[in-house]
Order: C-alpha cells, then structure tokens, then sequence
C-alpha cells in the first residue's frame, strides 16, 4: 500500500470527501516526521513503535577506489513491531 492508496482506503471507510482525507493523511505524517526529526519517539499501542536511533561515526572503505573514509555520525528512525501486530501478519489475518 503506498499513500494515495491509505488515503483512498480512509476516504472509503470515513466516507469523507478524499480532498479531506488527503488533508488529514498529511497532517498525521507530517507530525511523524516532525516528532521524529526532533528526536522524540512515537508509539502506537498494538501496531509499533518509532524510535530514533543514533550511530557512531566510523571508518568506512568505498568501494569502487578501495580507499578509507571517515563515515560522519547520524542518525535513523528505526520501526519496531509491536506483538498484536507480529501475531497478525504471522497468522495471516
């Protein structure tokens, strides 16, 4: 499923104008990324968790010339599943 698919599935099931669901799909993203970018996590009861996880720099290699690079630190948002919905997808439902 990609975005204008999650926003024709809420305007279906909501029976709203899809204008307005497209509205609220982006509004509700735009926290997410919001939240995420200033470091704090974000947890949905029974679907997950996002998180940020911060990585060391280190020393890397590129591979096309073989020579060393010094790899700057960062940082990544990280999803990890919560058990209702591992059980879920498991069972195939």
């Amino acid at each position: 499923m990609n975005k204008s698919e999650l926003i024709e599935t809420l305007a279906q099931e909501t029976n709203l104008p899809f204008r307005e669901a497209d509205s609220i799909t982006n509004t509700i993203l735009e926290a997410m990324t919001n939240t995420l970018a200033s470091g704090d996590s974000i947890e949905i009861r029974g679907f997950g968790s996002f998180v940020v996880k911060e990585y060391d720099s280190y020393q890397g290699r590129n591979p096309k010339t073989g020579q060393k690079i010094k790899v700057p630190p960062k940082k990544l948002p990280f999803f990890k599943v919560g058990k209702e919905l591992r059980e879920r997808v498991d069972k195939g439902k």
